[in-house]
């Protein structure tokens, strides 16, 4: 086994993968971390959510953007997320049936804060993560961290190198430099890649079921599933259950913003 560096990208020659086939693989998704982060440097300061101009010195989000932040109000579903009770009046739990023990976000995905997703996702706004991951570590309770892992929900290896970068990886990442807890990017998924954007409840299920996550080497025993949004829930249940499959005790989830009901 050969290694060389060129260019920041570390090349494997191996017999089964030729030099060739690495370089068309790994070279696209380094040209768009290089170019998000030289856009980053290079442009004037601006808002990541409404792209405003940033007119006070260090400030993340502009005047508006930080004062129009959805924030969830209190009390909410324990076992969902969702602000108020989750009871048979108003249609039962839609994690009653989830592996995970109990999820939670800070944000609703709406306003500026989907609009945070948005440049991370879609625009390459790479410190938005640890703008995200300062929201989390301010707010998130505190049961919730102590003793967890953090184990970031995984984009399809396609997605990943046509986007350059994986957002949920960069939020844990942050997190764990704020909090101290350990990242565990213990899951793979596989299948075919599925769009997801748009899609309701029972497509979004469906096509988690088709994705074939599961857990490599060791997985922690308290496990805290980490992702940008949580939407209905569908990939986080097969996350935790590929983790619970491979020996987790307990997971729970974690999510920068939560899907509310229309």
């Amino acid at each position: 086994m050969l290694r060389c560096v060129r260019a920041g990208v570390t090349l494997t020659r191996m017999r089964s993968v030729p030099l060739r086939e690495r370089l068309r693989a790994e070279l696209p998704a380094f040209g768009v971390r290089l170019g998000a982060e030289l856009a980053a440097a290079l442009a004037p300061p601006a808002c990541p959510a409404c792209r405003a101009p940033l007119t006070a010195a260090g400030a993340q989000l502009c005047l508006d953007c930080r004062r129009t932040l959805p924030w969830l109000p209190e009390p909410r579903c324990p076992r969902c997320g969702l602000p108020g009770p989750c009871g048979p009046r108003s249609g039962g739990c839609p994690a009653a049936a989830a592996a995970f023990e109990r999820s939670w976000a800070p944000l609703a995905h709406d306003g500026p804060a989907r609009q945070l997703v948005a440049a991370l996702k879609f625009r390459g706004a790479l410190p938005v993560a640890r703008l995200m991951a300062a929201q989390i570590a301010a707010t998130a309770p505190r049961e919730l961290l102590a003793g967890a892992a953090l184990v970031p929900v995984p984009l399809h290896p396609a997605r990943r190198r046509a986007r350059g970068f994986d957002q949920a990886a960069l939020i844990a990442r942050a997190l764990g430099a704020r909090t101290g807890a350990p990242v565990v990017p213990c899951l793979r998924r596989g299948g075919r890649a599925t769009r997801q954007l748009g899609a309701g409840r029972a497509a979004r299920r469906a096509a988690a079921g088709e994705q074939r996550l599961s857990a490599r080497g060791p997985v922690p025993s308290r496990a805290l599933l980490l992702d940008d949004v949580h939407t209905t829930g569908a990939t986080l249940d097969a996350c935790a259950r590929a983790l619970r499959a491979a020996g987790a005790e307990r997971v729970d989830a974690l999510a920068y913003a939560r899907t509310l009901p229309r």
